[in-house]
């Protein structure tokens, strides 16, 4: 017995020593799986096993939710109901991914590389969705609010049970040049996913030479409509699939579902190429189905281009775009309406020189999400009507979402500038229990109001919100009549801010890596 343990211990120790010999894609797949074991708090069997359970309370759910689909019809809970049916299939996907990870997590397939940050980023997105299924209720009778709840009711507690699983990924510092680089450079942070072609694309005065597809309403391209050119794009494409929209106004409702993968819209500048539509909650549609322009698939970039909800301040909820496009990029694009323009639906998205227009909680929702060197503009809504900025969803302590907004310009519309005494504008109201925004560096005019940030309905989140603001300027970044609750954070040192830089906060140096041109990653100098 002695000699056969003896000989399985060599036959072992030889099998380690051809492992750590063996061809450099099996080391990095070891490497990656130590780093898999490191940021779970439980063995991977486990994890993948506490996900399958959340997998199967969500198709359970999803099950019975479409067997009342079939009953009601084109109604606002008709509506909900379907918004449920496509949200819990997200989520069944989004916890999909995290047990192909847990088992094999060498593969990249459009994640970052980061596993404990895609990881948490999936998790809190399946479970965004199936809290954006109950919230599509509203304006019902409840009834059938009720029901769903039940059937989610296990689907919560076993997605929140996954988040307390992984650790928060390892923080990175900011290297010698992402300190020195000035605020105001060009556009040079591009994610690692992008590729060198699509940086290309991206920092080109105009339009690439060569488009798999042509939108022209004049008829002179492929297709005379987006949506169409969107259908004919491969399903869950490998290389970028360029949609180029020509000149014009598209009115129409566009919907890029989960399994078109990296597409990219290129447009003719802003308020050049428009797509445009108006529907509204008060017109029957939830706030989720609402958006005239939705996109899903990962990868998704878009660049010089306008997405608008003209509905107006009247017909409250009506998104301009919703975004659930994990690892997305918009570009010198312009987001106008007025209630919910931007819906940072859910995952890890970056926008940058943007345009976005609107008067209540018109950048909202749950995803990670940085805006740099944007224009922020409120404007006029109802009689009465307090304007605010963000209303960030995050439920969950354990979630990593959150807006940071950077290096950007907080002013008035121009049908705002004459009735800036009588309509008061805010930094943001907490939407959900742990909601997370943080203003740093940027340019705040006499729009807003000098408490700061606006109550979502008496004492509830102030203090379990965390809002924050660092090394703001202008009339409107005077600290001394600020809000003095809990949740309320004025960072005052670099130490304190640099959580919330790109390169912390959704992990930067992943996202934005050197280019060859100089970016920021962390604190503007």
């Amino acid at each position: 017995m002695t000699k056969l343990r003896e000989v399985v211990s060599l036959i072992f120790f030889l099998s380690l020593i051809l492992s750590l010999c063996s061809a450099k894609k099996e080391e990095a797949y070891s490497t990656t799986r130590l780093v898999q074991m490191e940021c779970l708090s439980v063995p991977p069997l486990d994890f993948a096993g506490a996900a399958k359970t959340a997998v199967d309370a969500i198709r359970k759910a999803g099950a019975l939710v479409s067997k009342l689909d079939k009953k009601l019809g084109r109604s606002r809970v008709g509506n909900a109901i379907l918004d449920c049916v496509d949200l819990l299939d997200s989520a069944s996907e989004e916890l999909s991914w995290i047990i192909s990870t847990s088992q094999n997590p060498s593969g990249n397939d459009n994640s970052t590389g980061n596993v404990a940050s895609d990881l948490r980023t999936w998790i809190s997105a399946a479970l965004s969705n199936q809290d954006t299924c109950l919230d599509g209720f509203e304006g019902t009778n409840g009834i059938i609010k009720k029901v769903v709840a039940g059937g989610l009711s296990q689907v919560d507690k076993t997605v929140r049970n996954l988040l307390t699983m992984v650790h928060s990924p390892s923080k990175s510092k900011p290297n010698k040049a992402q300190k020195t680089t000035t605020a105001h450079s060009s556009f040079s942070k591009f994610p690692s996913w992008v590729s060198p072609g699509d940086q290309k694309l991206l920092q080109k005065d105009g339009i690439p030479t060569v488009a798999d597809a042509v939108v022209a309403a004049d008829g002179t391209g492929n297709f005379t409509t987006i949506s169409k050119a969107v259908l004919a794009a491969p399903d869950y494409g490998t290389k970028r699939y360029v949609i180029h929209v020509r000149r014009g106004v598209y009115a129409e409702n566009v919907e890029i579902k989960k399994k078109k993968w990296n597409i990219m819209i290129v447009g003719d500048g802003i308020d050049a190429t428009v797509i445009t539509s108006n529907r509204s909650f008060i017109d029957g549609w939830t706030t989720f189905r609402s958006a005239t322009f939705a996109v899903s698939g990962r990868g998704f970039i878009a660049r010089d281009i306008t997405f608008q909800n003209t509905a107006g301040p009247e017909k409250h909820q009506a998104v301009a775009i919703r975004s659930d496009s994990d690892l997305g990029v918009f570009y010198r694009c312009a987001m106008r309406g007025y209630q919910d323009t931007l819906y940072a639906h859910t995952m890890r998205q970056f926008f940058r020189e943007c345009i976005i227009t609107g008067t209540v909680d018109f950048i909202f929702g749950d995803a990670t999400a940085v805006f740099q060197d944007c224009q922020i503009k409120a404007k006029q809504g109802l009689p009465n009507q307090k304007n605010s900025i963000t209303a960030q969803g995050r439920k969950d302590p354990n979630q990593p979402t959150g807006f940071t907004i950077q290096f950007s310009n907080i002013t008035a519309d121009t049908d705002l500038l004459p009735n800036l005494n009588t309509t008061a504008t805010y930094l943001g109201r907490p939407w959900k229990l742990y909601s997370r925004t943080v203003f740093m560096q940027n340019y705040i005019s006499d729009v807003l109001k000098p408490e700061g940030w606006l109550e979502w309905n008496g004492d509830f989140a102030l203090n379990t919100l965390y809002y924050g603001e660092y090394m703001n300027n202008g009339p409107g970044a005077n600290l001394d009549r600020r809000v003095k609750w809990p949740g309320y954070h004025v960072l005052n040192n670099s130490d304190e801010a640099i959580n919330f830089t790109v390169a912390q906060f959704i992990q930067g140096n992943l996202w934005l890596p050197a280019t060859g041109i100089s970016y920021i990653a962390g604190l503007a100098s």
